[in-house]
């Protein structure tokens, strides 16, 4: 069970994670390049930007029975390096309608691999009888926090989006290789939706809508920070590109800690306790960044934000890929391709908040939503349940 470079279970695991992350996140640093070379407003780059979720959605509804048949192992080698060239390739766009067309290929991709690390991490947690799903999250946001902290200073060095993200594309492909040379995807937890075909739309149900509700504001302000969050630092502080991409990165790495220890809190408290400390802080972040005077506090702002959205959306996965009311793998994209969406749809759609309103909106406007999310925590259980130790195959 040891990929290329001889990684054990959990490691190959995190390392997906990783370059999934920098892979998609390369582009966020370059967004005010972008938005600058096409001379539009954030509402018209907002719509382009909305090709990623429409592709993501499409995905994650016909995806899953396909990835079964084709093999997680074949899958995860040619979609992670076509999620960076589908960026690259979106960089030329001239305008935001050729970037939305653009854009579709690259959300069709991460919604493969969304699919894939997501059950492969739940498989894992059964295959080592321990909790990593949060610390599998973290490894997301530490790919995020090195794509931020990358494009800051590609940006700051004057190198054009379009070079900067074609060199990704061998990078990415690269890692993949080498982690996931010898891939062999984990065994099924046991009592893993026996029996039940996978039907083409993962329908989502009653239960999974609660889990979505839970996520909302957490998704949402996600995606604000890592959409807007360069552009934010540029529109109200005038700041230099390493500053706006360092509001991204300063998301980023608050999340990827919060996330790494989050397993620990989460077995000693319970997973409804750990979403309510952490919708609290996101409330916290949200205020900071909305009524900031100064840069430094609004990084710290964006920091907290990280914090405060980090734990939420791993727990409401594992929760969903724990039901055996269906195979994990339908539960895991009923819940995401509502909520990735939301992280997906949600941003680009703020720009039109944004540039009739202020960007500082485009934050103010997810205060109503935590007390939703809030309300719905209960779903992710009072209890750590305990994992099992084995799983079948």
């Amino acid at each position: 069970m040891r990929a290329g470079l001889g990684l054990p279970p959990e490691r190959q695991v995190f390392a997906g994670f990783a370059i999934y992350a920098f892979a998609l996140a390369s582009i966020f640093p370059r967004l005010p390049d972008i938005q600058a070379e096409m001379g539009v407003g954030e509402g018209a780059l907002g719509l382009g930007l909305i090709g990623t979720p429409v592709g993501t959605l499409l995905s994650l509804t016909f995806a899953p029975p396909l990835l079964e048949r084709m093999g997680y192992r074949r899958a995860i080698l040619v979609f992670l390096p076509l999620i960076a060239a589908s960026f690259a390739a979106a960089s030329w766009a001239p305008n935001p309608g050729v970037l939305f067309l653009l854009l579709l290929p690259a959300g069709i991709t991460i919604g493969c691999i969304e699919v894939i690390v997501n059950v492969e991490a739940d498989r894992t947690e059964a295959l080592i009888g321990r909790r990593i799903m949060n610390r599998a999250h973290s490894f997301w946001s530490f790919g995020f926090f090195g794509a931020g902290i990358v494009g800051g200073i590609i940006a700051q060095s004057g190198l054009s989006p379009q070079a900067h993200l074609a060199l990704a594309v061998p990078v990415v492909a690269l890692a993949t290789l080498a982690v996931f040379g010898g891939y062999r995807p984990a065994p099924k937890r046991a009592g893993e939706g026996t029996g039940t075909a996978a039907p083409t739309f993962a329908r989502p149900t009653a239960a999974i809508l609660v889990l979505v509700a839970v996520t909302l504001s957490a998704m949402l302000m996600e995606g604000a920070s890592l959409d807007w969050s360069a552009i934010y630092m540029r529109n109200v502080f005038a700041a230099e590109p390493w500053l706006s991409a360092l509001a991204v990165a300063s998301f980023a790495v608050a999340q990827a800690l919060s996330r790494f220890f989050a397993d620990g809190f989460v077995e000693h408290y319970s997973p409804a306790g750990v979403a309510r400390t952490l919708i609290g802080v996101m409330t916290a972040g949200i205020a900071v960044v909305f009524l900031s005077p100064w840069p430094a506090l609004s990084l710290a702002g964006f920091a907290l934000l990280g914090v405060g959205t980090s734990a939420i959306f791993p727990l409401a996965m594992s929760a969903a890929a724990q039901r055996t009311d269906r195979p994990a793998a339908i539960n895991v994209a009923a819940l995401a391709q509502i909520s990735f969406v939301i992280f997906l749809v949600g941003p680009p759609l703020l720009g039109f908040v944004a540039e009739h309103w202020g960007i500082r909106w485009a934050y103010g406007i997810g205060l109503p939503l935590v007390a939703l999310s809030l309300a719905a925590s209960g779903s992710l259980g009072r209890r750590a349940e305990p994992r099992a130790a084995q799983a079948v195959g």
